[in-house]
């Protein structure tokens, strides 16, 4: 199933894809936010370190297959396989956008 992604947000996985740090905190905004398994990464080095961090551990491929929009915030629902404890797995990313940008993402089971 192919859904309609906001800019800000197709650009997210679209840099996930490519499992560079850098070009994942770039679709962030400056001060960006990302909450993710009880610790929270504030601001585009911090993402990007998180990033990295990430990708050394594990490799994973995400496919979004849900999307809802509700005060603000917009819920991606994503079926998540890959080399990480309780794989495949269905996360929930939500994200508070900025204009073409990521202010704020939480990523959730």
């Amino acid at each position: 199933m192919t859904i309609k992604l906001p800019k800000a947000i197709e650009a997210y996985f679209e840099a996930d894809r490519t499992g560079s740090p850098e070009a994942i905190a770039a679709t962030f905004t400056e001060d960006g936010i990302v909450k993710d398994k009880g610790e929270t990464h504030k601001g585009r080095k911090a993402i990007r370190d998180w990033m990295a961090d990430e990708a050394q551990q594990y490799s994973y491929t995400v496919e979004p297959f849900l999307i809802t929009i509700e005060t603000g915030k917009t819920q991606v629902t994503a079926h998540t396989a890959g080399d990480f404890p309780g794989s495949p797995i269905d996360l929930r990313f939500i994200f508070v956008l900025s204009g073409d940008k990521v202010a704020e993402l939480e990523i959730t089971v």
